[in-house]
């Protein structure tokens, strides 16, 4: 069969970090025919752009703390917590692996993602599939002040940010959909996304947050911004700080809603008693 005009030869990676097609250490190309990968786009993108091995295979505990420093700028600490607890958890070892691998379920792969289906019941390891009508809810979920609206973002490039009350909004409407996670899972997937709002923080005058764009591109294409680099150290502190900021913003945000669930049933209560008396 053959391909549409203008589109890229297939090829294959073969464990190298050089795409045979687009000859850039780092630039992207999506994974081809025969090449591993995993539920998280972080991993994967690390892959897409060359910083471990293409293909996804054969890869050691220090090819992936290199990939998210050089990629992602994550301190030393953190890379080294991230990968080596993670190889702890899945594995017990710290041998070479596939990046499917990393997709076991119910080890730090975990239900409710933010644009992955759950794992479903009897299956040994989790979706890779991206779900765009996921995607879609996600950036739906970024709720711009009116004065950002008015201004139209223009100090975060044209583009509204997501900030973490925005995160815990998606998460709260995630976990709501989907089988319940532990404390455990709750925590990491908090954590994902706080690095995210580490990588492309910005600050306006009217919200502190990263550029919707960004976020769609890397989550829905496992793509880094055209020319972006890091620009600072991420450190473990700094996750820490904004997962609990997620936290706390979810469980404010769960509490509203029950409160509105709480009042309707209160006065549908109260309407069914004055039915009852008429």
């Amino acid at each position: 069969m053959s391909l549409p005009e203008g589109s890229p030869p297939v090829h294959k990676h073969d464990n190298k970090t050089v795409c045979p097609v687009t000859r850039q250490t780092h630039g992207f190309c999506s994974a081809q025919e025969g090449d591993s990968r995993s539920p998280c786009p972080a991993l994967n993108t690390m892959a897409n752009h060359g910083y471990i091995p293409r293909d996804g295979k054969n890869l050691g505990p220090q090819d992936l703390v290199h990939g998210l420093k050089a990629c992602y700028g994550l301190s030393n600490p953190l890379a080294y917590f991230l990968v080596y607890a993670g190889f702890a958890v899945i594995f017990h070892k710290f041998s070479r692996i596939n990046l499917f691998e990393l997709g076991r379920h119910g080890a730090i792969e975990h239900d409710a993602s933010l644009v992955h289906h759950d794992t479903p019941a009897g299956e040994k390891f989790a979706p890779i599939a991206i779900d765009r009508s996921l995607v879609n809810a996600l950036v739906a979920d970024v709720k711009p002040g009116q004065k950002e609206i008015e201004a139209k973002s223009h100090r975060s490039g044209g583009q509204f940010l997501m900030d973490t009350e925005d995160v815990a909004r998606a998460r709260a409407r995630r976990e709501k959909e989907c089988r319940p996670i532990g404390s455990v899972a709750a925590e990491i997937a908090r954590g994902e996304m706080a690095i995210v709002l580490g990588m492309w923080e910005r600050k306006t005058e009217m919200k502190t947050g990263v550029p919707v764009k960004y976020v769609r591109r890397w989550i829905s294409e496992e793509r880094l911004p055209d020319g972006w680099k890091p620009d600072h150290v991420q450190t473990l502190l700094d996750v820490m700080k904004r997962a609990k900021g997620i936290k706390t913003a979810s469980e404010k945000i769960r509490k509203e809603a029950a409160d509105l669930a709480g009042a309707a049933n209160s006065k549908e209560s109260q309407l069914m008693t004055i039915n009852k008396t008429l």
